[in-house]
């Protein structure tokens, strides 16, 4: 029977949620053995243990703490659709997971967020910063905004909103000191600055003559952790490095820093937002994906525009 996908499910959610086979039996209006037998029967149709039983509490499995994440996922999902098509009203509502690059997210990204919020009172916003590649299916989450290529991925749908655009750069001071940068070869003789990179090669990426983007080996002289106090670190004088032109164009355009490097500089990554293919757009989804359509069509500078201007 198609009813017998979901067996034990309601039962499985609220003695994990509740720690206890009675305080779910409570809740349901039925007995704690029929709470512990509807467990069993869903445990024994996938075939792992999802709860560890003892006579004081109940705990979970690790697969049993992936299954309830998934069905509280999909459990909100369905009850915010129901919610939709019952009142007929499209206003998100909801929680909203969303995922972004780290310093790009913080910078750009999450101040549209919060606004996005405040004009919408029933959405909820569940934010993460970071540049790991998570799972959207596994991990539930609803949007992304990634920096780089792409794997095909036919359980996801990815919308192009810009590119990033790489330039080499210093302080005017930097360059009085230790004079200017001719080649690309020079770098090998001068102080690079990079984020700390766990025994990873460092180089920098470059347009060859023929216009292929290629790998450039690098003088690393120090590392700062991560962009921000990497650009810090370069305001400060204390080298050259490359950032993506989202970065720093404030800088360039105040002449607090000078781009280096010009013929050579075209390194370029698309920048995407990503979801769950599916044949229904949740509003909450919806609604987050043509924000940051609008706020890329409206900051050229940030998310499409690869040229850099330097003070006359």
């Amino acid at each position: 029977m198609a009813h017998a996908q979901f067996d034990g499910i309601t039962e499985f959610i609220l003695a994990a949620q509740l720690q206890s086979f009675t305080a779910a039996a409570l809740r349901l209006g039925v007995t704690s053995s029929a709470v512990g037998k509807g467990v069993s029967r869903l445990e024994k149709r996938l075939g792992v243990k999802l709860l560890h039983r003892t006579t004081r509490r109940l705990t979970l499995t690790n697969e049993g703490e992936g299954y309830l994440a998934t069905c509280l996922h999909v459990t909100e999902e369905l009850a915010n659709t129901e919610g939709c098509i019952g009142t007929g009203v499209s206003e998100p509502r909801g929680r909203l997971r969303i995922d972004l690059p780290a310093a790009f997210g913080r910078r750009y990204i999450a101040p549209m967020l919060y606004a996005l919020v405040r004009k919408h009172p029933q959405l909820d916003v569940t934010l993460t910063l970071g540049e790991r590649t998570v799972d959207l299916i596994a991990d539930g989450i609803d949007l992304v905004v990634r920096i780089g290529a792409l794997k095909d991925d036919g359980e996801l749908v990815a919308r192009r909103i810009g590119e990033q655009h790489l330039v080499i750069c210093a302080a005017p001071d930097y360059l009085q000191r230790r004079g200017p940068v001719p080649t690309p070869a020079a770098l090998l003789e001068h102080d690079c600055v990079i984020p700390w990179r766990k025994g990873l090669r460092a180089y920098w990426l470059l347009k060859d003559a023929d216009g292929t983007i290629g790998q450039q080996e690098i003088n690393v002289r120090h590392e700062f952790g991560d962009g921000e106090t990497t650009l810090q670190g370069v305001l400060a004088g204390c080298g050259l490095a490359q950032f993506p032109t989202w970065l720093v164009h404030e800088h360039l355009r105040s002449g607090a820093l000078t781009t280096v490097l010009d013929e050579y500089a075209g390194a370029s990554m698309p920048i995407h937002v990503i979801w769950p293919r599916t044949r229904y757009i949740q509003p909450k989804v919806r609604v987050a994906i043509d924000a940051l359509l609008a706020l890329a069509e409206g900051r050229p500078e940030i998310f499409r525009c690869g040229e850099h201007r330097q003070p006359a």
